[in-house]
């Protein structure tokens, strides 16, 4: 049933192999059952599940340039969009950054069978490591582009948080959700 709504909701954009499609059912069946004891997240129903945390996720992987990637995911949680956009782009390596370590635990756990994750167990802040391009979908789109951890940050956030930030390169309407974009920015770091 995940599989293929999953197949379905994200068809317009890409077909999505067997194998991926395997993978990330496999995530939701282990988010599910983490979820009873962490709260990873309040979306568990497999229609909202599959809008809101899969096809959000992958319409990033493919929103971002062809060609591997060094992508960090800002505050990943249950892993959304990094692991997502991990198995959509197998050639990127994509680094989940967590400071809360029992989810970082969980994304242990939910990546093991994917060898371009690699998990961080820290702030944001705290970390001094450079990649191409960081994502993310769960802290403040302002927060992120402080941390200063690329020049390209491509941020799923409500249209409500854009005034404020600098401008955006490129401003995708997201179709999932109410008022969601993926906003992409290039800010120069000193």
């Amino acid at each position: 049933m995940f599989r293929d709504r999953l197949a379905a909701e994200f068809a317009a954009f890409t077909a999505l192999s067997d194998d991926q499609l395997s993978l990330l059912q496999q995530h939701y069946e282990l988010l599910v059952h983490w979820n009873q004891s962490l709260n990873l997240t309040r979306i568990l129903g497999i229609d909202e599940a599959v809008k809101l945390h899969y096809c959000e996720s992958l319409f990033i992987g493919q929103a971002l340039p062809m060609g591997p990637l060094r992508v960090a995911d800002v505050g990943s949680g249950a892993g959304f969009p990094g692991i997502p956009l991990a198995i959509l782009r197998p050639e990127c390596t994509v680094t989940l950054i967590e400071a809360h370590q029992r989810k970082a635990v969980f994304l242990r756990q939910a990546s093991r069978l994917l060898s371009n994750v690699r998990i961080i167990s820290d702030r944001a802040e705290s970390v001094t490591s450079d990649w191409d391009w960081v994502v993310s979908r769960a802290v403040r789109p302002i927060e992120v582009l402080r941390f200063g951890l690329a020049e390209r940050q491509a941020l799923l956030m409500s249209s409500t948080d854009l005034p404020g930030l600098p401008e955006p390169e490129l401003v995708h309407r997201v179709p999932w959700g109410t008022d969601r974009i993926l906003s992409m920015f290039h800010v120069k770091q000193d």
